[in-house]
């Protein structure tokens, strides 16, 4: 029969632990290098993950500025996001030691199994990060703007002008005059920030914009707190990483006998209920972000089923192997 590595299989609990400190020290001494250089690009990631409700924000006719309820919400918003951020990228290298660790007890059949779905898991998830940002935020951010900016809103009291009195212009503009242009004193509305802004003098020769927001005649203002997005973010981001794992999991079963292809085609209908459920409830309501998670989650359960077909146990292992032969007896 052959046997694991018989070293680590008789190794000592005392030398067990210390393998495992030293594995977990390295794990966090590789990731503060990582978490320093996302420190350093921590203001352009957060630029980019707020540009989704920022735009939400526009296309509702709201200022798309977000707001901070404290002195230091923006940099635990900030740090959150660095860390998020840094645990994301040192991953492969968390994963490799936890892998140093436990390679050593496993058969070189059991060592296929882990070459074959950590790459898997990590393509899942990051097709999971992807999809989230570019697909389905734009959209429940948006619905849910949409959802609140009627909601009680009633048209303003109209009356027709004094006698004598004429409404005053204002100039109305895209975007910004180059500054270069401007002169103390002149104002114009940017339609694309939604803002009145005017400009200042702040020296001898200097000039510079301040801005004053506008939004639409609503009675519900809705401005984003930046920690409250960041921790919505965080949240659905694992959210949607771990149901992105479903390929893996429907593996992990197949290979263990507790189901196979047959059992998938027999309950696929009560799959597609269940994926249905599950996208009503991490969806915020409206019909498209229903089926734009429907849909996904139901083309993960098939790829499950695929996958156990091209990749049965035997195959992964190596049906020639005497070690999985062996191991298994």
């Amino acid at each position: 029969m052959a046997l694991r590595n018989t070293e680590s299989t008789h190794m000592p609990l005392g030398d067990h632990l210390e393998e495992l400190r030293k594995r977990v020290l390295w794990s966090l001494v590789g990731l503060v290098p990582v978490f320093c250089i996302a420190l350093a690009f921590g203001k352009p990631l957060m630029t980019y993950l707020i540009e989704p409700a920022r735009e939400a924000l526009r296309s509702a006719g709201q200022p798309d500025t977000l707001t901070a309820l404290g002195p230091l919400e923006v940099l635990g918003a900030y740090l959150k996001v660095s860390t998020i951020a840094a645990v994301i990228v040192g991953t492969p290298w968390v994963l490799y030691q936890l892998w140093r660790f436990v390679a050593p007890g496993l058969y070189k059949h059991e060592r296929r199994y882990v070459y074959f779905l950590l790459p898997l898991s990590a393509v899942l998830t990051a097709a999971s990060v992807c999809f989230l940002y570019l697909v389905i935020l734009p959209i429940m951010l948006t619905w849910l703007v949409g959802f609140g900016a009627d909601i009680g809103a009633t048209p303003p009291a109209v009356a027709p002008l004094p006698e004598g009195v004429s409404l005053s212009t204002v100039t109305v503009l895209e975007r910004d005059p180059p500054l270069e242009a401007l002169k103390p004193g002149m104002a114009w509305v940017n339609t694309s920030l939604h803002e009145w802004r005017v400009c200042t003098e702040i020296g001898e020769g200097s000039v510079s914009v301040l801005s004053q927001p506008l939004r639409k005649d609503t009675v519900i203002f809705q401005q984003f707190s930046i920690e409250k997005y960041v921790s919505l973010l965080f949240t659905l981001t694992l959210a949607f990483a771990a149901i992105f794992q479903a390929p893996v999991v429907v593996l992990l079963l197949g290979w263990v006998g507790l189901i196979d292809n047959a059992f998938l085609n027999k309950f696929r209908r009560h799959a597609v209920l269940g994926c249905l459920v599950i996208a009503a409830f991490i969806s915020p309501g409206d019909p498209t972000s229903l089926v734009l998670m429907w849909l996904p989650l139901i083309a993960l359960y098939e790829l499950g089923g695929v996958l156990l077909r091209v990749f049965p146990a035997s195959r992964v292992r190596g049906a020639t192997d005497p070690d999985a032969t062996e191991g298994e007896g």
